[in-house]
């Protein structure tokens, strides 16, 4: 009974944490886009002068850099935030407030990056605070931090079994853990997603990206298949180009924070002042690109994927750091309905089969990717995403496009 007593109790533990997790994704969230709100709406309606794109980006470039000199270059990336969790069972905590910081300031200032870095880095550190205060308790903690993890994953993207899934795919396979230990990775995910629904519903807040519909799929579709996987597994080749470039400057300006940041700022009010979809995560944009892909054009599409690919990782090795996930997703799309123009067949169906082979290229994890991809892209595109991600995992990247520390965005 002691036992069973300790179980439910524990359990209970987990879904509080969870909810503490989905309340904290929340308020950042929130956060964050009233920030934007002010910067991009509020402000400009006041004040009327010329490059306020260009100003904006370089004196925020600039304020991150001496942010991230005096309190340290986070938030870290986060595949180093789970490969660390994975390795160790724990994540530092000491830097949970300066993360918070670092991982909030580029996405106000329209870096084109995501949220779930700074998020899963604060969270992460959260988590093991809290399992340091259990282990008087309870001898099963060591799996705290990562269940956090999953439910910080599960809830940014909308989809909680990609939470679940996307921890625990390895390149080879898929290691679940035992009964108990899923049960508590369930019920923190759903606690986290449940919260955050119910704060958004009350106050208001993102609800997550749409799903694009599409109709009757047909044979000659299917035809289409293999070269639009092709074209996406090219595009995450230029990815991990655009990665060994800006990586190998980062090394060569590592100790200069200040002039790195305000030097990404500067490239980001560039791009955004020329291109301006390149900026911020795409998430909001993409309902923008799947209504005026036509008037757009093809040509234009493509150049706003690729310089968005140059752009995130810009922004992510000049200090200016988040997530991979949604610019990646943007740019699958833009080049999707790029080949929907020039084939002349349906925009959802290219645009599911290139984002995935994209996605599925660079992260390597078909199951993950396509529960990832499910938040966007209908059920109906399941068999044919299962294969434009296995393909795209099983086709390598030529060992010179990589770098000597290259990693998934996962």
């Amino acid at each position: 009974m002691k036992k069973v007593k300790n179980n439910v109790l524990f359990l209970l533990y987990t879904v509080i944490l969870g909810a503490i997790v989905g309340a904290i994704i929340w308020a950042f969230i929130r956060l964050m886009n009233l920030g934007i709100e002010f910067i991009w709406d509020f402000a400009p309606s006041k004040l009327d002068f010329p490059l306020y794109t260009l100003c904006v980006c370089l004196v925020g470039g600039l304020l991150i850099g001496l942010w991230k000199k005096k309190f340290g270059d986070y938030p870290e990336e986060l595949n180093t935030v789970m490969g660390r969790v994975k390795t160790t069972g724990r994540y530092s905590y000491n830097n949970v407030f300066s993360t918070l910081g670092s991982a909030l300031f580029p996405l106000i200032i329209g870096a084109s990056v995501g949220p779930e870095a700074g998020l899963t880095g604060v969270i992460a550190g959260l988590c093991t605070w809290v399992g340091d205060k259990l282990k008087l308790y309870f001898k099963e903690v060591e799996e705290l931090t990562q269940i956090g993890l999953s439910a910080t994953l599960g809830t940014i993207f909308h989809s909680p079994m990609f939470g679940f899934i996307e921890p625990i795919e390895s390149d080879k396979e898929v290691i679940l853990p035992r009964t108990s230990k899923i049960v508590l990775y369930l019920a923190a995910i759903l606690s986290s997603f449940g919260v955050f629904i119910l704060l958004g519903k009350l106050f208001g807040g993102r609800t997550g990206l749409e799903e694009l519909e599409i109709g009757k799929i047909e044979l000659l579709h299917y035809l289409y298949a293999i070269p639009l996987t092709a074209v996406g597994i090219a595009a995450g080749y230029l990815y991990f180009i655009f990665k060994k470039l800006t990586f190998s400057l980062e090394k060569k300006f590592k100790k200069y924070t200040v002039l790195r940041a305000t030097a990404g700022g500067l490239l980001l009010g560039i791009s955004g002042t020329i291109l301006p979809l390149t900026m911020f995560s795409g998430e909001h944009q993409i309902s923008e690109v799947m209504a005026d892909a036509e008037t757009i054009g093809a040509v234009m599409l493509i150049a706003i994927a690729v310089a968005k690919l140059l752009l995130t990782n810009i922004c992510i090795d000049s200090g200016l750091k988040g997530g991979h996930f949604f610019p990646i997703i943007f740019c699958g799309i833009c080049i999707g309905c790029a080949m929907s123009l020039i084939f002349g067949i349906d925009m959802v169906f290219c645009a599911g089969v290139v984002t995935t082979a994209l996605v599925g290229h660079t992260l390597k994890k078909p199951l993950a990717t396509v529960l990832l991809l499910m938040i966007v892209f209908s059920i109906k595109l399941i068999p044919i995403m299962l294969f434009a991600a296995i393909a795209a995992k099983f086709i390598g990247t030529p060992k010179a496009f990589l770098t000597n520390t290259s990693h998934h965005p996962s």
